[in-house]
């Protein structure tokens, strides 16, 4: 990955522009350019304004964030206060997060709403817990490890280990909502996260040591950041504790979803512990939105969207440091993924709303399907795309239609052996469940 190029500084470019400054004020310019958040990386190759230098261009942008730029009770390395400029264009993009993040889910109305609720968050849970151990090194595939949860299988390597710890931390972070966020209890979700996945079982759950000062490289090993001395690490998750339980009574007002973004800068930035700090800052941004009562962020998965572009990812935290501490670089990439996550859910959503209607119009009276299937195993078949973790018995399909025993076993036996219906045993009892993808496959 190409770093960003550290931009010119504001007292050299005051300097230079001399008398011409009057004229750069009389652009007129706004913290963005045409709605982006801009770093001077990108800036230096755009065409500045007609009779303007690239460094003149900057100047005037720089005038303008520092105008609106409000600084946070979060501090880099050095001890200046990180710093968030809210224009037009972030704020747009906050206002459609916390919409539909504290909204309802789209699509969702024919579906009961245990049932939906139960199978999204599932899946949610589960593609969090994948992809954000995906990122930090897991080469477990995804079809592997979904059904290693589903099936609650014991986890057989290390990659394993971290899905499954990720996949029991989502679960568990609920009964963190409501209390304050303590540096325990950010040290118990680390515990959990790393939990058998480290090289020192001893590291998990606390902060790395003076001797284990480490560095943020790149695969090639070039250093990307250097983190802060763990001396002072104590120190600064207590800050960042403090900054997490500010609420709505605080003397200023900060939108929580950009709080919840900035706690997942943090642990990024300070890397408190020798591995797992993407992971715990992840969990917990998750925690900060639901604390605040964005209930959907159960439902949307973060690290589906940065596994695609990582780079992307990295880019964030590199222009925040490399730009005078200016964390709404950081701030504009989350709620770019966050509106993605959102927009990924509710694909998904239609599609298998789409999925069940198709299914079910081929199971109507009168379609090719319906004509290979009797009545009552074309209402069982609705009946489980309805509730597709219900299980079905011979004695409750032979009481619901009033017919001989033999007539529900041939009938519940015959989707099984269609490849529609599985079939297993408890006790002396037979179950039938739906197949997974019923829908799919009826389409098929």
């Amino acid at each position: 990955m190409k770093l960003p190029v550290t931009p010119p500084a504001l007292p050299t470019l005051l300097q230079q522009a001399g008398d011409r400054l009057g004229t750069i004020f009389d652009l007129g310019l706004g913290p963005e350019v045409r709605g982006v958040y801009e770093h001077w990386d990108h800036l230096r190759h755009l065409a500045p304004p007609e009779g303007h230098s690239h460094e003149e261009w900057w100047l005037g942008l720089k005038l303008a964030r520092q105008a609106l730029r409000r600084p946070l009770p979060l501090h880099d390395k050095q001890g200046k206060p990180f710093g968030i400029v809210l224009g037009d264009s972030l704020q747009r993009r906050l206002f459609l997060v916390a919409r539909d993040a504290a909204g309802a889910l789209r699509g969702t109305d024919a579906l009961p709403a245990s049932t939906m609720r139960d199978r999204y968050l599932m899946r949610s849970l589960i593609e969090e817990a994948v992809t954000s151990s995906q990122l930090e090194g897991a080469s477990t595939t995804t079809p592997v490890a979904k059904q290693m949860l589903l099936t609650r299988r014991a986890p057989r390597d290390y990659g394993e280990r971290m899905i499954v710890n990720n996949y029991r931390t989502m679960e568990e972070l609920k009964r963190w909502v409501g209390k304050p966020l303590t540096p325990r209890t950010v040290l118990e979700i680390h515990r959990m996260l790393t939990d058998g996945t480290l090289d020192d079982p001893a590291s998990t759950g606390r902060f790395r040591r003076v001797d284990e000062d480490i560095v943020v490289q790149d695969e090639t090993g070039r250093i990307l950041h250097v983190p802060p001395a763990a001396g002072e690490l104590p120190s600064r998750l207590q800050a960042l504790c403090d900054f997490a339980n500010e609420g709505d009574d605080a003397e200023t007002f900060l939108h929580p979803v950009v709080r919840a973004i900035l706690i997942h800068f943090m642990i990024g930035y300070d890397h408190p512990f020798v591995d797992g700090n993407g992971r715990t800052a992840r969990a917990l941004f998750y925690w900060s939105m639901l604390n605040a009562g964005f209930w959907m962020t159960e439902y949307i998965s973060i690290s589906s969207i940065l596994r695609r572009a990582p780079g992307q990812y990295t880019r964030a935290y590199l222009q925040t440091e490399t730009d005078d501490s200016d964390a709404t670089y950081f701030v504009s990439h989350q709620l770019d993924v966050l509106i993605k996550s959102i927009e990924s859910l509710h694909l998904y959503i239609t599609r298998k709303q789409q999925a069940r209607h198709d299914a079910e119009t081929l199971l109507k009276p009168g379609s090719k399907l319906a004509r290979q299937l009797n009545h009552r195993q074309r209402a069982l078949l609705l009946n489980a795309l309805k509730h597709p973790d219900k299980a079905f018995t011979i004695a409750v399909h032979r009481r619901t239609h009033d017919i001989a025993y033999d007539t529900a076993r041939a009938d519940l036996q015959g989707l099984a052996a269609a490849s529609l219906m599985k079939q297993s045993r408890q006790g002396k009892e037979f179950l039938f469940h739906a197949v997974p993808g019923l829908d799919g496959k009826l389409r098929r």
